[in-house]
């Protein structure tokens, strides 16, 4: 079967629209689902601040970052994903929820207290909650692998969490922007 040029090229087209139809948003929606949990596992800083002020211990958590870090990468392996992309994406939002407890803690110092709550249990209720949303953003990366392969993913990425900021900006601190900026910053590569 021959197909002249003008009907292939009409077949290309509507076939990019349809492609566009079944997304029917442009790239920096796309990421928005990838933005959204980032913001979540930021979200989370709080409460792991709580406990780490409840226990005295440290924000940094050298063993427990690379066990996270680890059971990433190879979940993305098992998926496909390239080792380094998820170790450095994964890293990036270690360090976003790290800024936001270095920053909560350096507050309450200053207040001398802590905000009044619940004890809450780092191990049994946190660790899983960030466990399930590093699972989610696996299959967040792998469904964005084009995007953020693309030449134009830093500016679509910065788009995308700017267009996160302005809609919750009335629940998002200062400091959780920026560190939402820091989470997403390794998201683009292979």
């Amino acid at each position: 079967m021959r197909v002249g040029k003008n009907k292939l090229a009409l077949i290309v087209v509507a076939g990019i629209w349809a492609a566009g139809i079944g997304y029917g948003q442009d790239t920096t929606d796309h990421l928005q689902q990838l933005v959204e949990l980032s913001a979540r596992r930021i979200v989370t800083a709080e409460q792991v601040a709580l406990a780490k002020w409840d226990s005295g211990r440290p924000v940094e958590d050298g063993p427990r970052e690379e066990k996270v870090i680890a059971n990433a990468v190879k979940a993305g392996q098992a998926k496909g994903l390239d080792a380094t992309a998820v170790s450095n994406f994964f890293r990036a939002q270690i360090e976003a929820n790290k800024l936001v407890q270095y920053a909560l803690l350096a507050d309450w110092r200053r207040a001398g207290k802590a905000p009044d709550h619940q004890p809450v249990d780092l191990a049994g209720t946190i660790r899983p909650e960030l466990d399930e949303l590093g699972t989610e953003l696996i299959a967040e990366l792998l469904q964005t692998t084009s995007l953020r392969a693309g030449a134009s993913c830093s500016t679509d990425v910065a788009n995308a969490v700017g267009d996160y900021v302005l809609a919750h900006k009335k629940d998002f601190s200062a400091v959780e922007r920026m560190a939402l900026d820091r989470a997403m910053g390794a998201a683009c590569g292979k």
